[in-house]
């Protein structure tokens, strides 16, 4: 097979297997992608063409699964929407080089053995995926093994975390090729020990905790709308209505991220008059044992007069506005949430997705906050920070449950179900329920298993009234971290260097 046929057939594999994403959620695809991948390596002749055959697959994976990017763009006036797929693509460009990395390392110590091909490429791909959340601060968004959601192989993760998933994920789709290509032995190894690991029971030891009632706020609020003058007398009206009293029950209610788009904190002389105004009209529905956790923004100035920064946070608030606690976000979205190199990119009439010219500043990463009147200890991830495996809990002080109050609303049809999809894969990686609350969907309660217990579908208003789910004794990888999945990959790539010593075969 020619260079250039071999690079279109990976393309084509990786757009197809961006369907085992949700929304489609067609997982076998990508089985039988990472199977055909295999067939394209071993016939690549050298490693630079491994190398071009990895970067093709991983192009057209995340072209096709990045989509909702491009929407993003349709809601920003400053900029031209076709920019949103030149976006896509020199993301996708980058992105690439992560699966190109792990494919030449399946070829450099498998391309005479074919186990070692499929162990290195195992290895390859979980450590890779690794260093893709952690590089230039990170987009670990759709590892392959987040398509396992709807498997037994979901309880694996508490053992071996999401990046080893899709390490499995590969052994998988190489034991089909090597099935195929009458490798019985090591086929059947393979499977015999990823059947076993679908079969261990998960059956976490739950704490035990009185049963609390809980409300999920959706609005259906669209960002086209969200920031138009005056139209947070609208949106306030929409929230309070959803979150009035249904019984005499106390609640924790929850509602989305940035659902508060004024200020409700503000360190400059003379704005705690408005600000308290802001807090109690938040709260206007609020009971006196009820509480609020709403995404809301926290304006920053140094000088004490000019607002010079923001935090994109959730509050906690009690009756009457009453201030209970603030968590701000750690891990923020660049372009989205701040311009990086502003002066430079601003003079060229770039600017960020969200409204706003001031940048948002981080806070100091994952923090839990010990909730008044029994309601436990609240964990926050906000939006985008749930996908990172690993960094979303606080380890010192660990929570009942994890807030991620999100806006998808900007996301196209893509997005929410994939990030929903990421949710659910924290909360079983981490034993602790998710509860996630959105202006458009997909709002949802998820259990400490990573099962869906209620949600509220895309683009459509209502409440989810539930209990909170008790949470499950820490993980094993909750215990240890992403040292799990990163021992896995390097003993895969080390059994395959050992394998590629010992054994060879002589074509295909």
């Amino acid at each position: 097979m020619t260079p250039l046929r071999s690079f279109l057939a990976a393309l084509a594999l990786g757009a197809a297997s961006a369907l085992a994403f949700q929304p489609a959620g067609w997982w076998p695809i990508m089985i039988l992608a990472i199977a055909l991948l295999c067939e394209l390596v071993a016939r690549a002749g050298s490693l630079k063409k491994a190398l071009l055959v990895g970067w093709a697959f991983g192009l057209g994976q995340f072209v096709i699964g990045l989509n909702w990017i491009a929407t993003a763009f349709t809601y920003q006036a400053a900029m031209p929407a076709w920019l949103g797929w030149v976006a896509v693509v020199l993301l996708s460009l980058y992105l690439a080089i992560y699966p190109a990395m792990a494919v030449g390392l399946s070829w450099r110590f498998g391309n005479r053995n074919r186990t070692a091909l499929v162990l290195a490429l195992a290895g390859g791909w979980t450590v890779t995926e690794w260093l893709r959340a952690t590089m230039f601060t990170g987009f670990s968004w759709n590892p392959i093994g987040v398509t396992l959601i709807d498997t037994p192989w979901l309880a694996a993760s508490q053992w071996i975390g999401t990046y080893a998933l899709s390490g499995l994920v590969v052994l998988v789709g190489g034991a089909l090729w090597l099935a195929f290509r009458r490798e019985a032995r090591p086929a059947a190894a393979i499977a015999v020990a990823l059947a076993a690991l679908a079969l261990v029971p998960f059956a976490p030891t739950r704490l035990q905790l009185s049963p609390r009632p809980i409300r999920i706020v959706q609005p259906n609020i669209g960002q086209h709308s969200k920031w138009l003058p005056g139209f947070e007398e609208i949106a306030a009206a929409k929230l309070n209505r959803l979150s009035r009293v249904r019984d005499q029950r106390e609640e924790l209610i929850f509602w989305p991220e940035a659902a508060v788009t004024q200020p409700l904190s503000d360190n400059r002389p003379g704005a705690a008059t408005y600000i308290m105004e802001e807090r109690a009209a938040a709260t206007r529905e609020v009971d006196d044992q009820d509480l609020l956790l709403t995404g809301g923004l926290a304006f920053r100035s140094s000088d004490r007069a000019n607002v010079d920064g923001a935090a994109n946070s959730v509050f906690v608030l009690g009756p009457g506005g009453k201030f209970v606690g603030r968590y701000d976000k750690a891990h923020l979205v660049p372009y989205g949430e701040y311009l990086p190199f502003r002066p430079i990119l601003s003079a060229i009439g770039l600017s960020r997705l969200a409204p706003g010219d001031v940048d948002f500043q981080s806070g100091p990463g994952p923090r839990s906050l010990t909730l008044p009147e029994g309601w436990g200890t609240a964990g926050f991830q906000l939006c985008y920070e749930i996908i990172f495996s690993g960094h979303v809990v606080d380890r010192e002080h660990r929570p009942d449950f994890i807030f991620n109050p999100s806006n998808d609303a900007w996301f196209g049809a893509w997005g929410p179900p994939q990030h929903l999809a990421q949710a659910r894969l924290r909360a079983a990686e981490e034993g602790l329920p998710v509860i996630r609350s959105t202006p458009t969907g997909i709002s949802a309660l998820v259990s400490a298993e990573g099962q869906l217990i209620d949600s509220i579908p895309w683009r459509k208003a209502g409440v989810i009234w539930g209990y909170l789910p008790p949470a499950a004794e820490p993980t094993f990888f909750a215990r240890l971290g992403n040292i799990i999945p990163l021992a896995l990959g390097f003993l895969l790539i080390g059994a395959a260097i050992a394998l590629s010593r010992r054994h060879r075969y002589s074509g295909i």
